[in-house]
């Protein structure tokens, strides 16, 4: 009986491609896949998100403490935390009183709608400005043209939403559950060209956040900031605050150009990051 052979590379060969050609629909199912999923995962990151900034612009009081951990790199390259505590009382529209207390700084800052005050309580010194309009516009002032950004600004805005999403998301993850304080979160990670941040947003009817952290990716060290919320406040349970400046302690005026060319840092520190 003649046997007609086939060469063994020839075998070789179309089982390779038999193997290719049955893999090749299983590897395009798994790529849709991945995709499917980064695309669910980036909508359930945004949705979250938009439900808490809807959240905080509807609550008209807030108050609540706050622990914040800023990274600065010293002359000499030490990466080193700046920890400091304080509360933040706002009313919205166009009232708030943020206190901030650190190894470096004691301030209080109050905005009632039309004067901002700047208080230094180690110095016991003080300065006042002529500022209008909602607690946004105060946000912008105080970062652009004070150089005194206040702890967290971007989680007291009245969109915050669109204020975090306005920098070109490249890529957002919801990461699934977390728990900060005890309170458990939803944990999503956020990225842009130059910096990574997270947000971590309680839970429940009351989607707050509980902690927020900026990643400085481009700059050396990666330094940064984090701010961890407590003590969440709204509505009826905040007790009414007086947003008018008292000077009980009797500080002294000074000049705002006297306050500007006073920093929180020691001379021996650069800041790494943004706030």
């Amino acid at each position: 009986m003649l046997r007609i052979g086939i060469p063994w590379r020839l075998t070789l060969s179309a089982t390779a491609c038999a193997a290719l050609y049955f893999s090749l629909p299983d590897m395009a199912r798994t790529e849709t896949q991945a995709v499917a999923t980064k695309s669910a995962s980036e909508a359930q990151a945004k949705g979250l998100l938009k439900a808490m900034s809807d959240y905080m612009a509807a609550q008209k009081t807030v108050s609540y403490g706050f622990d914040a951990n800023y990274e600065v790199v010293s002359n000499d390259g030490y990466k080193l935390s700046l920890m400091s505590s304080g509360t933040i009382e706002l009313s919205r529209p166009d009232k708030v009183r943020v206190t901030r207390t650190g190894g470096f700084a004691n301030v209080e800052v109050t905005f009632d709608g039309k004067t901002l005050t700047l208080l230094g309580k180690n110095a016991n010194l003080y300065t006042q400005v002529d500022v209008s309009g909602t607690v946004d516009n105060l946000v912008d002032q105080l970062r652009e043209k004070f150089n005194r950004p206040l702890p967290g600004a971007d989680l007291i805005l009245s969109n915050v939403y669109e204020f975090l999403l306005s920098e070109d998301v490249v890529e957002a993850k919801d990461l699934g559950s977390g728990v900060i304080g005890g309170v458990e979160c939803d944990h999503l990670a956020f990225r842009t060209k130059d910096v990574d941040w997270q947000i971590w947003i309680a839970h429940g009817a009351r989607p707050y956040p509980c902690r927020y952290v900026i990643t400085s990716r481009n700059v050396d060290q990666a330094p940064q900031f984090g701010i961890q919320i407590r003590d969440w406040k709204s509505g009826a349970e905040v007790t009414a605050p007086n947003f008018s400046f008292t000077n009980a302690s009797n500080a002294k005026r000074i000049d705002l150009k006297e306050l500007a060319e006073a920093g929180d840092l020691p001379s021996h520190f650069t800041a790494g990051g943004a706030q």
